[in-house]
């Protein structure tokens, strides 16, 4: 099993690669090739070239969820792909999203119509869903703690009130593997602990071996994120890929306390299983 990024804020390698705020990954399983996420802009579409992803390989595309960072570059990349494809994602996937600080819609920048006539097949994953054998797009994340809070900064307009986002569309894939689960996040905004134990109790599958993906540890406070640090330890992983929404002040952290174990999970990178 590998897994590439396509898209993330920064490059790890001097090749002609785009760094964007956003993320995007290119999963290859035995038998299936999965694009979870596209960035914000379509500049996967680039970087795939330059790395040599074949993306009209692609057996289906994954949504984790509707900020425009991780749906922007949907169009493009269906537009390269040129044919209609399956197109996983929650059913909460076209929620208002917007965010505070400053002020501004932060949603999916295209509206159903137009991805289904660029050829995405949309199939909504609310409850926990086995797309090929051992490859799990997990729905709806259960919120079993009381630490992982959110982000008071999201929120959606309801009947003419302010309320926070419930981010219910923050979908997660599950892969199985011989020595145990690698599991991606795109924004992990239903909470990194929330989301592990969620992968266990999906899959049956105890021990974890990597978290790939964005973490929304930049924004949350101090007990939630030493709680996270201290969970994550108890794991053992054999890698932490730490990028994107983590912010750059976590990343160091997460680099100091797990040493080789982690990596910031740049643009470029291969991660092999």
């Amino acid at each position: 099993m590998k897994v590439t990024v396509l898209i993330e804020n920064t490059v790890a390698k001097p090749l002609d690669l785009l760094g964007e705020h956003g993320l995007s990954l290119w999963v290859e399983t035995p038998g299936h090739r999965i694009l979870y996420d596209t960035g914000q802009s379509g500049a996967l579409v680039h970087n795939a070239g330059a790395l040599g992803i074949p993306l009209p390989a692609a057996d289906v595309i994954v949504l984790s969820h509707g900020h425009y960072d991780h749906t922007g570059g949907l169009r493009a990349a269906l537009k390269m792909i040129g044919h209609r494809l399956p197109v996983f994602a929650h059913p909460e996937l076209f929620s208002p999203h917007r965010v505070s600080e400053p002020d501004r819609y932060v949603g999916i920048p295209f509206d159903r119509a137009e991805l289904d006539a660029s050829g995405a097949d949309f199939r909504w994953v609310k409850d926990p869903r086995e797309i090929f054998p051992g490859v799990w797009a997990g729905g709806t994340v259960p919120k079993t703690n009381t630490f992982e809070r959110g982000d008071a900064r999201m929120y959606i307009w309801d009947e003419g009130r302010r309320v926070p986002d419930p981010l219910n569309d923050d979908l997660s894939l599950y892969l199985e593997t011989a020595k145990g689960l690698v599991i991606l996040t795109g924004c992990a905004h239903a909470g990194v602990v929330n989301i592990v134990e969620h992968a266990r109790a999906v899959t049956g599958q105890e021990r974890v071996r990597a978290v790939i993906g964005g973490t929304h540890l930049a924004p949350v406070g101090a007990d939630q994120l030493e709680k996270t640090i201290d969970y994550l330890k108890k794991l053992d992983l054999e890698l932490l890929a730490a990028s994107h929404c983590t912010g750059l002040a976590v990343a160091a952290r997460l680099a100091a306390e797990f040493g080789p174990r982690f990596s910031f999970g740049s643009t470029g990178l291969t991660f092999t299983f």
